[in-house]
């Protein structure tokens, strides 16, 4: 009896590490080095569907946020400040939002710190499928070719001298060697 006992759980588990093994192809991991898969988001102001993609070619800060992270929130005051200055020379910002309620909350949180570059809101979660987030807040920077040269988990001082230099160089069009994901 107590055979069939231990018999079923290897079958279990190996049940288990058969399913776990069908799945680990169906997302590659996104890390320093590979492509910044395309996704879709809801820009919280015009309320159109928009997509990485359009920016190919461009410089990018893909941040994933969420209304309820302090982090966050303690974070977007230097983004704002590295776009108000980097903006003009072509760098994109992209925040998007995981909020899962009204984008209109997540507008009114936007507005009320004085946010001028783009949000989305996903409220789907696919981008962090897509992204394999562990949390947030989670930033990409992009270069013009579509490939994620840093990660950093959680909040980051985005004007920063370090961060500024390397996205300056990729604005530059200068080679970047893709940093290890960090804490900003």
């Amino acid at each position: 009896m107590q055979w069939l006992a231990v018999a079923g759980v290897i079958g279990a588990l190996a049940a288990l590490l058969i399913t776990g093994l069908a799945f680990t192809g169906d997302i590659a991991p996104v890390g320093v080095g590979k492509a910044a898969p395309n996704f879709t988001a809801t820009d919280i102001y015009s309320g159109d569907t928009t997509d990485l993609a359009a920016y190919r070619g461009e410089v990018v800060l893909l941040n994933i946020w969420a209304t309820w992270c302090l982090p966050c929130e303690q974070e977007m005051p230097s983004m704002q400040r590295l776009y108000e200055e980097l903006s003009p020379t072509g760098l994109k910002v992209v925040a998007v939002s995981i909020d899962t309620g009204d984008p209109a909350a997540v507008r009114e949180w936007v507005e009320t710190r004085k946010l001028t570059f783009p949000v989305w809101h996903d409220p789907s979660g696919r981008i962090e499928r897509l992204y394999q987030t562990t949390g947030v807040p989670e930033s990409f920077v992009v270069d013009r070719h579509g490939v994620v040269v840093k990660k950093i988990i959680g909040a980051a001082e985005w004007d920063h001298p370090a961060q500024q230099a390397l996205i300056k160089r990729l604005l530059a069009g200068e080679p970047v060697e893709p940093a290890s994901p960090d804490g900003g």
